[in-house]
């Protein structure tokens, strides 16, 4: 059995990694919508996360992320090498 050439591997690998990429990025498009949520039902930043048993800088932090991605217009994270 012939083995791929390293640049095909390469290749795969970088397709594999971008699609990867694309995933992580929509869940924590959704982790964000769901935290809104939470934050919206619970009141307050601090007390949705202290439902969830995170700090209250994780969930801040997590919504800041996603604000600032939407308002860059960028919907995915893709890397660059």
């Amino acid at each position: 059995m012939d083995a791929k050439p390293w640049q095909d591997r390469v290749r795969e690998e970088d397709q594999l990694l971008e699609q990867l990429n694309r995933l992580t990025s929509q869940s924590a498009t959704r982790r964000a919508q769901a935290l809104r949520e939470g934050v919206e039902q619970t009141g307050s930043i601090a007390e949705a996360a202290r439902v969830l048993g995170r700090s209250w800088n994780a969930v801040y932090n997590a919504l800041k992320k996603d604000d600032s991605k939407k308002a860059s217009g960028k919907p995915d994270a893709t890397t660059t090498e």
